[in-house]
């Protein structure tokens, strides 16, 4: 029996496994950087380790420390979550050799599933289908366009689309880098890239008896990079027959190998049913949520189950209803999606049922209340715990890293929540996920919050067409636009302008009783400007006896510090007013908008150079490709950033020289830093 149990990660990962251990009275024990101290994995565990370091390379990949961080806490068991080392077959020995239980496959299981190159051949063999596997070397134009994959690791590093076989080889090199970096193994290879499939991939737990459970099938076909966005179970393109087989493909692959645990086998399909194998996770799945939503079980607590030598029953529940998860990322979708670094001062949605589990015993989100099912006379009185059971209603549900307050940081993936929901029909739940998502609070990080909410509710989502196409066909630009229009934008400058003046009459020591923007002698309007999505927004405003007057045809109501209602002909809207150090957020019906007032009278050194490249967001400058006084093309790579695991490419903006490097390679630099300065390039000067 596990008594204390060891997390090998962090985040919401690390979070998920908590909440069961403490279902199960099993101690809890968080493994935490110096860039982690205060996260909310390391404050909510029993007992808590410190590895020395910020950087992955430092202390979440480093085996040795987390043996040891095992054998001090006194833990018995680790659970390696996903990412990091969960899929590392020497680091699965070494815990086993440790005296410790390893809760997940066998590493002879991951190690053949290690190698994306291996792993198809030997799922060939089984007699599942597969794509071919290119050797990048020997790629042709007749085999153009491909894809390159790091043959470890997952989640989109080391990925690259190749259309013309002049790129090849700097993709190859490129992915080369960003797997070794990500994995710690830096090979890949090349395989047929279908630009229209569907992504499907079915979750497998077996146990140390032969059993082998196919718990239905997910669809994660809406990516962005290759990385996952939206995930849901069931799939709409599947049906019975599909299913079926599907299943069958999938527990032939986990069987050929000797499966125990947690696992997915992942394929690419097309619309006609025809599917191939892409790779198998041998761990828990960042969409595994879905799952558990659909079939009423605990994942993680099966896990458990199965490491300490439960059986399961010949046949698991089958999927009733439908779950859809999206990953709610800080990124900027208006600077190339860049993540983002810093304060994460709200972070709350308000529609939230249950956090990292079921719905059991609490209210679904049209009132009824959550049921637990009868127990099932099949399952084994040790597995009962596993059941978790699912609301009659709505379940909205989010696993998150993160709270308000929390500091984002580049060492690790920017993924903020995932959010997930159950309803009885597909169209139910993406309409509660969106609204859900529309409703939340994210204040002082970008996130790609409004992209999510326009996919849920485009008509081509709704349909089910949902390949990996789907930003190419709709635009990804088009569906990242913000929700809040600009007349929204214009509606909450106005609530924002406002509820500053009412904040600074609360706070002033004479006067506080008089009314908001009191002027005793009215001249000329009050104004305060800011800077918004659609640009610069002007905002004048007039107080006096019958309260503050209003252009454009708006009249206001109660106005406060974090709250006002302005009115436009017989329409009113409240807006909720969030101050922050050089941003507002505003949150009302129309949609979320953040706000940066613009300072009146900047300080001068604020100011930089024409011209100057700033650093997008903290990181290690991994490479320079210039030198001072180099001319340079707009679009040129000048240098390279690495933070989140991933490479950031930084470019010339115009023709010119290069007049200014103050940076070098190895060197870590803060966001806003400046990089490089290019002088444009005048015609006389090129004469």
């Amino acid at each position: 029996m596990i008594k204390r149990l060891l997390v090998a990660n962090r985040g919401e990962i690390a979070r998920r496994v908590f909440r069961t251990c403490r279902e199960r009275g099993i101690t809890t024990v968080a493994v935490y950087s110096d860039a982690d101290a205060r996260a909310p994995h390391a404050r909510e565990a029993d007992v808590v380790v410190r590895l020395p370091g910020v950087t992955a390379a430092e202390t979440y990949l480093r085996a040795d420390l987390l043996i040891e961080a095992a054998r001090a806490a006194g833990a018995d068991a680790v659970h390696p979550g996903y990412g990091f080392l969960s899929e590392n077959a020497a680091f699965a020995q070494a815990v086993l050799d440790a005296g410790l239980t390893w809760v997940g496959p066998t590493p002879e299981a991951i190690d053949a599933m290690g190698s994306k190159i291996a792993s198809k051949k030997l799922m060939a063999a089984a007699g599942v289908p597969v794509l071919p596997e290119l050797d990048p070397a020997a790629v042709t134009e007749a085999d153009l366009p491909v894809l390159i994959k790091a043959s470890a690791g997952g989640g989109g590093r080391g990925m690259r689309v190749v259309r013309t076989l002049a790129e090849l080889p700097g993709q190859v090199e490129a992915a080369r880098a960003e797997a070794a970096t990500a994995f710690g193994d830096p090979t890949v290879f090349c395989e047929p890239y279908l630009a229209t499939g569907r992504h499907i991939e079915v979750q497998v737990m077996a146990d140390t008896h032969g059993t082998v459970w196919a718990l239905g099938e997910r669809e994660c076909s809406i990516q962005r990079r290759h990385q996952k966005v939206v995930e849901e179970a069931p799939s709409p393109l599947v049906d019975t027959a599909m299913r079926e087989r599907l299943q069958h493909a999938a527990t032939a692959a986990a069987a050929a190998i000797g499966y125990v645990g947690a696992g997915t086998v992942e394929f690419l399909a097309s619309t006609d049913g025809a599917f191939h194998f892409l790779e198998m996770n041998t761990r828990l799945q960042v969409e595994h949520p879905v799952t558990e939503l659909v079939t009423g079980l605990d994942l993680v607590a099966l896990q458990l189950d199965v490491a300490e030598g439960a059986a399961l029953p010949p046949n698991p529940p089958a999927m009733t209803g439908h779950a859809i998860e999206v990953r709610l990322y800080a990124e900027d979708p208006a600077h190339t999606w860049r993540p983002q670094t810093g304060p994460l001062h709200t972070f709350t949605l308000p529609a939230t049922t249950t956090e990292f589990g079921s719905a059991v015993g609490l209210v679904g989100g049209f009132g009824e209340t959550a049921r637990t099912p009868a127990p099932d006379a099949a399952v084994s009185p040790k597995l009962q715990g596993a059941i978790a059971g699912r609301a009659a209603g709505v379940v909205v549900r989010v696993d998150s890293g993160v709270a308000s307050g929390d500091v984002v940081t580049s060492y690790y993936d920017p993924m903020l929540a995932k959010v997930i929901v159950w309803a009885p029909t597909r169209e139910q739940a993406a309409r509660a996920l969106a609204s859900a998502l529309a409703g939340a609070r994210v204040h002082g990080l970008v996130t790609n919050r409004d992209l999510l909410v326009n996919v849920l509710r485009h008509p081509a989502f709704l349909a089910g067409e949902t390949d990996t196409a789907f930003f190419d066909r709709h635009g990804l630009d088009e569906l990242a636009k913000p929700l809040a229009d600009e007349d929204a934008q214009r509606l909450s400058a106005v609530a924002a302008a406002l509820a500053a003046s009412a904040a600074e009459r609360a706070a002033a020591t004479a006067g506080a009783g008089l009314p908001s923007a009191w002027r005793n002698v009215a001249s000329a309007a009050q104004t305060r400007s800011y800077q918004a999505p659609c640009g610069r927004i002007d905002v004048a405003y007039r107080g006096g006896r019958g309260g503050v007057h209003l252009d454009e045809g708006l009249t206001a109501g109660d106005v406060g510090p974090a709250r006002v209602e302005l009115s436009r002909g017989p329409v009113r809207y409240a807006f909720d007013v969030a101050a922050f150090d050089g941003l507002v957020c505003v949150d009302s019906v129309l949609g979320p908008v953040a706000l940066r007032p613009v300072e009146r009278f900047p300080e001068p050194e604020a100011q930089v150079a024409t011209g100057s490249l700033l650093a997008p967001l903290p990181g290690a400058v991994i490479r320079v490709a210039v030198a001072e006084g180099d001319r340079v093309t707009a679009g040129q790579p000048l240098l390279w950033l690495e933070a989140m695991k991933m490479q950031h490419e930084i470019t010339a903006p115009t023709d010119g020289v290069v007049t200014s490097l103050p940076v070098t390679t190895g060197r870590q630099v803060e966001v806003g830093a400046v990089l490089a300065v290019v002088t444009p390039t005048t015609p006389e000067a090129s004469e």
